[in-house]
């Protein structure tokens, strides 16, 4: 067994990743309401990890067994004690920021109030609003001690409620009400008063109402207490060989759904009486599965706070940059013929992939087209594209991954939607997750059939990708899209084997691979040739891999670290790890982009990848990882490296202790590593106009009709509804040669009452404009380093 003292624990890392989240809904250069995202991001995470890894500590408890893969010399036992004191430490922070941050909301005229805060009007509208959308959506159980206790959901939010009476209150009654999620919205905003807006927790809202879903008792008094329970959610799959695995997939979910609980949150004001009745009634012995937590629970359901904020509470909204090679309705198979594209998202839109399928399904010369498919949106426009495909009588072949966690019932659903319109389902490889990120195309051309290949390292998935900083390579390249032709072969039998030219395959090659890409670097170090690697992904726990990349530092290799989330490699031992740097980047998006580069002697490989280090995407899983040989495209990612190794804004030292220390090396200079990428790409790939456009102008609209008339691409910005930034204005400003005088529209009536005849600073008038984009003149149209006022529309010209 390996000395696990020179590893981070798996789990104690994943929490000191979600600290990191935490501190972002902390950070007070983070938009207000973007903070309180953060607060659900962080709430989401924990209920999954204690549902998967929490649930296997418990089960490795009971079992009365140490894995020996628990890295970090730590018991089972030890473990489990050491998470639940970290997520006492980090619940009380995440209550406290919580607290901040309604603070601060009052201070911006937004109140959250609770039931007994509502006024005599809000009450009113509080009970309507109750009797219309909440009460039918709710059914309360009554409790009793001869009386079986329900079953409680996971994942879901109840009240405890006691009745008594105040003059008699040694007669009570218990019961409970499961607090509704989705007939129901969390939050229910209040008419404003003046200039101040109002929420109000659906919580709240039962809690005020309590008297009206009792009528029937003879109780003046009612209390309310939040519970929620946490489940286990590993899938037990049945090895009956007689059920297909669609059946058996079908039993497990229903299984998961009254799976062992693993955590009870409760309102720790929840009288004595009543938390000691829903334990005993649960089965729940001592206090190692509950945790004492605040009046209100699911902090999750932050992530969809209502939008009531401003303009400057949430993020700028960045529009995805079109790719340059890709211009609006001209093929994208004729352009991949020539060369490859790599799609940067969220920066560039996943509409481009969306697009080449619709190509694909009604070119008439495809033949077929094959996906992986692990996750993929609701209403999911590449299953949509698809379904188009086989009705134009082409060959689909999709590999649906049904294991996929927490999407397992959705894919059933696609599978069978899929099937029953002639597609060709496979799902899945017996004993392995199908975890790549491949799309295939066959196309009848003069020479014969031609392959044609998207390689990812994110999912399918139009709404994460608008989140998750991805890659996805579109390539011609016949070794690498004859490799994905041969993987959907093997897809649909099993046995075949082939030997890959390009791409790297686990679990059949791929730690082989790149334990003998450290290994060059080792011998050229020890040659004295240029040895180094930066390598980004969302996980290092390999154990295997660490001591490889332990044995370069030992040889001098220059290793650089950019890790998401999990980290089993202790840096900073002057022995093991002198030659190892790691950060972790948390911002606006999600960074999910496996990218890998290798010194090569000098002249650098490098290679996107669906595989973090970790054994199950190394041994369990059927992951692929790409060369990238286009010049082009290798600059783009040594330039994504570049930028984010450089970041002093959202970057974390990754350090033995796990103490999450900002990287601020500040060099009199701030560098943001996903805005500077986005300012990067848009720069590289901004061939097309950029309109600054109000749809209710008349002006405005004439020239967007111009441009539109005249073929020329154009990036709309309704900057009135997603605002507008002094940067851009400056920009503006600085391309076209005009003054921020020469933008102001002098006839608006808010120009006359408020700022005529005051003198103010250029930047003074910006931020006005910013605050009030309907004092800017329209349209603003921009087009690389040019920029006019086209009033008239004709000024265009000036840009072509």
């Amino acid at each position: 067994m390996r000395e696990s003292s020179i590893y981070n624990n798996r789990e104690i890392s994943w929490l000191s990743f979600n600290a990191r989240v935490l501190q972002e809904a902390e950070d007070p250069t983070v938009p207000l309401f973007e903070r309180i995202r953060f607060l659900g991001i962080f709430s989401n995470n924990l209920d999954e990890f204690f549902r998967v890894r929490v649930a296997t500590v418990r089960r490795m408890l009971e079992l009365g067994k140490d894995d020996e893969a628990l890295l970090g010399n730590y018991t089972a036992s030890e473990l489990y004690d050491e998470i639940q004191e970290t997520v006492v430490k980090h619940q009380q922070k995440a209550q406290e920021i919580y607290r901040n941050i309604w603070v601060e909301l009052a201070n911006e005229n937004i109140f959250m109030l609770d039931e007994k805060q509502l006024t005599h009007e809000q009450g009113v509208y509080v009970r309507k609003y109750f009797n219309t959308k909440v009460l039918p959506n709710i059914v309360p159980i009554m409790l009793g001690k001869s009386m079986k206790f329900p079953y409680l959901r996971d994942k879901s939010v109840y009240l405890a409620v006691k009745l008594s009476k105040l003059k008699s209150p040694e007669k009570f009654a218990y019961a409970l009400i499961r607090v509704p999620s989705r007939s129901v919205s969390r939050f229910l905003v209040l008419p404003e008063q003046g200039n101040k807006k109002y929420v109000i927790l659906v919580d709240d809202v039962i809690r005020f109402c309590l008297n009206d879903i009792f009528p029937i008792f003879n109780y003046d008094h009612f209390e309310a207490y939040t519970i929620k329970v946490t489940r286990d959610a590993e899938l037990d799959i049945d090895d009956d060989i007689s059920k297909s695995f669609m059946e058996k997939m079908e039993l497990s979910l229903k299984k998961r759904k009254i799976g062992i609980p693993v955590r009870l949150i409760y309102d720790r004001e929840m009288p004595a009486d009543l938390l000691e009745f829903i334990m005993k009634k649960m089965k729940l012995d001592g206090a190692e599965k509950t945790v004492a937590g605040g009046r209100y629970h699911n902090h999750k359901d932050f992530m969809n706070f209502p939008d009531i904020g401003k303009s400057r509470h949430y993020y700028q909204n960045l529009s995805p940059v079109p790719h340059k090679d890709l211009p609006a309705r001209q093929s994208i198979l004729k352009k991949l013929r020539k060369k490859d594209i790599l799609l940067h998202y969220p920066y560039q839109s996943f509409s481009h992939f969306i697009d080449l399928l619709r190509e694909a399904a009604i070119d008439p010369k495809v033949r077929e087209i094959g996906i992986t498919i692990y996750r993929v949106a609701e209403n999911s426009k590449v299953v949509n594209a698809l379904l188009n495909a086989i009705r134009n009588g082409k060959k689909v072949t999709v590999v649906i991954e049904l294991q996929a966690r927490f999407d397992e019932e959705a894919n059933i659903f696609w599978s069978n939607k899929l099937q029953d319109e002639g597609a060709q389902v496979i799902n899945g490889i017996p004993g392995l997750k199908v975890h790549c990120k491949l799309a295939w195309i066959q196309r009848k051309e003069k020479n014969g059939l031609r392959n044609y290949a998207y390689i990812g390292t994110g999912n399918f998935h139009e709404g994460t990708a608008r989140v998750y900083a991805d890659k996805g390579l579109m390539t011609a390249d016949q070794e690498i899209a004859g490799d994905v032709a041969n993987m959907f072969e093997f897809f649909k039998h099993t046995y075949y084997h082939f030997n890959s030219k390009q791409i790297i395959i686990s679990p059949f090659s791929m730690r082989r691979f790149f334990i003998h890409k450290i290994d060059q670097e080792i011998a050229n170090a020890k040659k004295g040739k240029p040895a180094y690697m930066i390598l980004k992904m969302n996980s290092l726990i390999d154990p295997e891999m660490i001591d490889k990349l332990y044995e370069a530092s030992q040889a001098g290799v220059k290793i650089q670290l950019i890790i998401r989330g999990i980290f089993g490699l202790k840096t900073g031992d002057p022995n093991l790890s002198k030659n190892i740097e790691a950060i972790s980047i948390v911002d606006k998006y999600l960074e999910h982009t496996r990218a890998f580069l290798f010194a090569n002697g000098g002249k650098d490989d490098i290679y996107i990848s669906s595989a973090d280090w970790m054994p199950r995407n190394l041994d369990r899983r059927i992951e692929v990882a790409c060369p990238i040989y286009s010049p082009e495209i290798r600059t783009e990612l040594k330039e994504l490296l570049r930028i984010q190794l450089r970041d002093n804004s959202k970057a974390r030292i990754l350090d033995s202790e796990l103490s999450n220390r900002y990287n601020n090396q500040l060099n009199g200079q701030r560098y943001r590593a996903q805005e500077d990428y986005y300012t990067y790409i848009k720069k590289r790939h901004q061939n097309m106009m950029k309109i600054y456009h109000n749809p209710r102008c008349a002006k405005s609209r004439e020239g967007l009709k111009y441009i539109e008339e005249k073929g020329f691409e154009v990036e709309i910005i309704d900057y009135m509804k997603s605002g507008i930034t002094a940067r851009e204005i400056k920009e503006f400003l600085y391309k076209s040669d005009m003054s921020v005088n020469d933008i102001i529209r002098t006839s608006e009536e808010l120009y006359r009452l408020e700022y005529k005849g005051k003198e103010f600073t250029e930047d003074e008038w910006i931020q006005i404009l910013v605050e009030n984009p309907k004092l800017m003149q329209r349209p603003l149209v921009i087009k690389g380093s040019h920029a006019v006022l086209a009033r008239p529309a004709e000024e265009i010209l000036k840009l072509v």
